[in-house]
C-alpha cells in the first residue's frame, strides 16, 4: 500500500515538475522521422503563404514577386525547419506557382534554382 502511495506521489511531484509539458522527445530518432515525413508538406505551405503575402504586398499593376528565400524564411520561422535544401524549397514554390496559377500576376526565382554553376 506504501509503495502504490509512494509511486502514486512521484508521478504527481513529476507533474507539477513539468507542468504538463514536455520537454524533450521521448524518442528523439521518432521525432526526426516525423519532421521529415512533414517536410514536404510544411515547404508547401510555406510556398502558399509567400505567394499569397507577395499578392498582398504588390501594387495594383505591378507582379508579385515571390522568391525562395521567402519560402525558406517561413518554413524556419513557422515550422521550425532551420536546414532545408534550396532545391527543395525551389521544387515546392514552382509546384504551389503552377497550381495557384500564379504565371500571370507573379513573378518568382524558383525556377532559376540550381541553374547557376
Amino acid at each position: 500500500m506504501i509503495v502504490i502511495l509512494a509511486v502514486g506521489l512521484s508521478f504527481m511531484a513529476a507533474g507539477v515538475l513539468w507542468k504538463g509539458q514536455v520537454r524533450r522527445p521521448f524518442l528523439p530518432r521518432r521525432a526526426r522521422k516525423v519532421k521529415e515525413r512533414r517536410l514536404p508538406r510544411d515547404l508547401r505551405r510555406s510556398a502558399d503563404m509567400a505567394i499569397a503575402a507577395a499578392r498582398r504586398a504588390a501594387a495594383r499593376d505591378e507582379p508579385a514577386i515571390i522568391r525562395v528565400d521567402d519560402v525558406l524564411t517561413l518554413a524556419a520561422e513557422h515550422f521550425g525547419h532551420e536546414a532545408v535544401d534550396r532545391d527543395a524549397a525551389a521544387g515546392a514554390l514552382r509546384e504551389r506557382y503552377e497550381w495557384n496559377r500564379c504565371q500571370g500576376d507573379c513573378v518568382t526565382d524558383a525556377y532559376d534554382v540550381g541553374k547557376a554553376g
